[in-house]
């Protein structure tokens, strides 16, 4: 089944990358400028295309970002520390960018006469993003499935959407991920903060694996505090 991935550069992404290119055939990875202040993400999903030897594409849809606003993520707002699973977190959605991303996707894999579009959603983004969800997963399939009908038949790939990050973790363990070649922090700057969201939920989810994080953060005990 030969399958683009959308592809950030985040850990769940770039295990998932690893995990096609063992089970699949991975026809690229897709990664997209849409205006995220932490853009070196794109680096790191750009070395896996060239580690894995498959071509890596960038869709610039920054213009439509400017619109999306509101966002931590995108607009000149504090990134918050703390939990996923904290109100405040809710300031990092930026509004319907899962749905946008696989249009695209799908698009460039109809183009391309492609078997399947990959994202890495998981069960740890349920809580603040509605577009990470199975029923989302399940009903934007079934659109495309309409959308396309009588040109393509794709599938939809996400086999982490009911698994946790800690599942993810151990996955990737297995199949010697290099996790250190993953960009998670929110807030861009030389090495993972530690204290974001997405970092916390990084370092939790190695400590639950059991398994030994290469990651460097500015601060590695933040995370104790938030998930008690």
């Amino acid at each position: 089944m030969k399958t683009l991935l959308i592809c950030s550069g985040g850990l769940d992404s770039i295990t998932l990358a690893y995990k096609i290119s063992k089970e699949r055939t991975l026809a690229g990875l897709l990664s997209f400028d849409y205006g995220q202040r932490h853009k070196k993400e794109l680096g790191y999903a750009a070395q896996a295309a060239d580690d894995l030897d498959v071509p890596h594409y960038i869709s610039d849809i920054s213009g439509i970002g400017k619109m999306l606003s509101g966002s931590a993520l995108t607009d000149d707002l504090d990134v918050p520390d703390g939990h996923y699973a904290e109100e405040t977190m809710k300031i990092t959605v930026v509004p319907n960018r899962n749905a946008i991303m696989l249009s695209i996707a799908y698009g460039i894999a109809s183009a391309k006469q492609l078997g399947a579009v990959a994202a890495a959603f998981h069960g740890g983004d349920h809580f603040i993003y509605p577009d990470c969800r199975p029923e989302f997963v399940e009903s934007f399939a079934a659109m495309q499935n309409l959308a396309l009908d009588g040109y393509a038949d794709i599938e939809l790939f996400t086999p982490f959407v009911t698994w946790s990050k800690a599942d993810i973790v151990r996955e990737g363990d297995g199949i010697a991920v290099p996790f250190e070649k993953s960009w998670s922090c929110y807030k861009g700057g030389d090495i993972h903060c530690g204290r974001c969201g997405t970092c916390v939920e990084r370092i939790e989810a190695f400590e639950l694996a059991g398994v030994k994080d290469p990651t460097g953060y500015e601060d590695r005990e933040f995370w104790k505090e938030k998930v008690g």
